[in-house]
């Protein structure tokens, strides 16, 4: 295990106690290991911003599969960028939509190349990208 080093923070008083009852409410154990998974989700963010690191997340995404070649070009698509998909899910809303979810690992740039294809194609209506890295 890695060696742990202590630090001090200076908030208002109002901010402390408010954190406190969010880590209560959220059924927390201690502040330290709210403050290193918020540090970590931080970094990792960082890291998906820069484009420098390997991420691992997923794209959730609707789209209506009776429009166009949307099936076809989601595909497509998932076979251009079969180097950073792991897997996906396709689940039937209803007749006409359908919510897909794709898991990925790769590097930072090329997610974001792919989230942007997807964003491309006309109907699908909504993506939401989540990713995280080792920090």
């Amino acid at each position: 295990m890695e060696r742990l080093a202590r630090f001090s923070i200076s908030l208002p008083e109002s901010l402390l106690e408010e954190f406190d009852r969010w880590i209560e409410k959220k059924g927390h154990t201690s502040r330290s290991d709210v403050l290193r998974q918020l540090i970590r989700n931080y970094i990792s963010e960082t890291y998906w911003e820069e484009g420098t690191k390997e991420v691992y997340g997923t794209v959730t995404l609707i789209y209506d599969h009776h429009s166009h070649d949307t099936a076809q070009e989601l595909t497509s698509l998932q076979h251009d960028f079969s180097d950073i998909i792991i897997c996906s899910t396709h689940i039937h809303i209803d007749h006409d939509h359908c919510f897909e979810v794709v898991v990925l690992k790769g590097s930072s740039a090329s997610v974001k190349k792919f989230i942007d294809a997807l964003n491309g194609l006309k109907s699908v209506y909504h993506t939401n990208p989540v990713f995280t890295a080792i920090v």
